[in-house]
């Protein structure tokens, strides 16, 4: 547990909420965060008018497929968890149970302060007698009053830890309800059942009401065995773990789905069985073990299904993979990606998570060219004489009003922006070269 902390604090400085409540059914989006690795966890809708909902953390890597799914849990019994020790925390016995926890909270945080307050006038105290040792030491002595030095030195980096451990602790002091505020909670827990199933409230309403308590949830799902754990952050400080019920049906189990075998139809046209079986992980399919898909499971589905492989060699017209666009262009792969995710290049996948496929017209390859044209300029440069913002000027070069060109040989490799000579200087300012 105490690891998960520390996952979450370098994950977002405390303090900082959740976040503002979104529509949709996910009434916990923006408080998950994954156990795992920290970070904030998504939520993906699927289903009949998107009422199913399942929160999901990705753990991104610089691969031709970009992620991987960390963990993933159905939203619905997720959230039932959840709001159930909500409720009960908000009834009137629940709000007493829960100042006591606060009140304990504090105590405990005023033990630990008070031991770490000793700790410090111990480690000052000490820093003072060898300041004392080091002046009093003769000067001609240079190997004693260096010993001495830096025996000084240490006690007052000692110090500084001790003051800033303190200070640590009096950022995360809890903080205790007034008896003002324990009334008016009481007078609103009897009611709130009533307003939480009410028709007029919504699911931004519901998401409102929670992040008035709730600081963070942090989940651990353990696949392996079929279970998850949730610890809830109320605001103050006080945590509160509990179990949940992971059915192995909310992982989709392959078998003989035949959505699960179109997508494999659709995705071997390009792809290989590896690549195919990183794309089923991405979607969230299990083999009907519980599984994760490897190459050779993959391969079995396919031969099942008499699908054929890939062709070595794609058929024409179907595009090529990003390293082979970045061979044939003469730029790393991370330039095409990044023209990818501008939408500056014609490309398309199969799936969500496929590989992407390019199309290497004669009009893209004329936009990657050895040197500077006259009349290109860097991005920043564009958007300054523009008087636009960066991404307004990419939407241009996107919708075809702005030409776009990329730099693949010398120091002034990157990205160029035609500017046209009616354009250049708008705001008054000094032409760049090449800026």
């Amino acid at each position: 547990m105490e690891t998960q902390r520390r996952l979450l604090a370098n994950a977002r400085p405390t303090g900082q909420g959740g976040g503002a409540a979104r529509e949709g059914s996910a009434l916990l989006q923006g408080l998950v965060r994954c156990a795992k690795c920290g970070r904030k966890m998504k939520v993906k809708y699927s289903g009949p008018n998107g009422r199913t909902h399942t929160y999901l953390c990705e753990s991104t890597y610089q691969t031709q497929a970009t992620s991987v799914i960390c963990q993933t849990i159905g939203g619905l019994r997720f959230d039932k968890t959840v709001v159930d020790a909500f409720l009960d925390a908000v009834t009137p016995a629940g709000v007493d149970a829960t100042a006591a926890a606060v009140d304990q909270l504090e105590a405990d945080h005023a033990e630990r302060r008070h031991l770490q307050l000793l700790a410090v006038e111990r480690v000052e105290y000490e820093a003072e007698r060898r300041g004392r040792q080091f002046d009093a030491c003769e000067p001609e002595n240079r190997l004693v009053a260096r010993s001495l030095e830096r025996a000084y030195e240490e006690a007052l980096a000692d110090v500084e830890r001790h003051r800033l451990a303190l200070a640590e602790l009096d950022r995360h002091r809890p903080t205790p309800l007034t008896e003002p505020e324990r009334r008016a909670l009481r007078r609103l827990a009897g009611e709130l059942g009533r307003v939480w199933t009410a028709q007029s409230t919504t699911d931004r309403d519901r998401k409102e009401l929670l992040r008035a308590l709730l600081d963070d949830v942090i989940l651990d799902v353990d696949r392996a065995r079929d279970t998850a754990s949730v610890e809830l952050i109320w605001q103050g400080g006080a945590r509160t773990e509990l179990p949940v019920r992971v059915k192995r049906s909310t992982v989709k189990r392959s078998g003989t789905r035949p959505e699960l075998i179109d997508l494999v139809r659709r995705l071997a046209v390009h792809s290989s069985d590896r690549e195919i079986a990183i794309v089923l992980s991405k979607h969230g399919w299990k083999s009907p073990t519980g599984l994760q898909f490897t190459q050779r499971r993959v391969r079995g589905i396919r031969e099942r299904a008499n699908i054929p492989p890939a062709p070595s060699t794609p058929p024409a017209g179907t595009g090529v993979s990003i390293m082979q666009a970045a061979r044939e262009l003469g730029v790393s792969t991370m330039t095409i990606r990044r023209w990818l995710s501008e939408g500056l290049l014609p490309a398309e996948q199969t799936a969500e998570h496929a590989p992407w496929r390019i199309r290497l017209t004669g009009e893209v390859r004329q936009r990657f060219v050895p040197t500077v044209p006259d009349g290109y300029v860097k991005l920043d440069e564009a958007a300054r004489q523009l008087g636009v913002a960066r991404q307004t000027v990419l939407n241009q070069v996107r919708a075809g009003r702005r030409n776009a060109i990329q730099v693949v040989e010398g120091k002034r490799r990157g990205l160029r922006i035609e500017i046209h000579p009616h354009e250049q200087g708008l705001l008054g300012l000094a032409d760049s070269p090449d800026a």
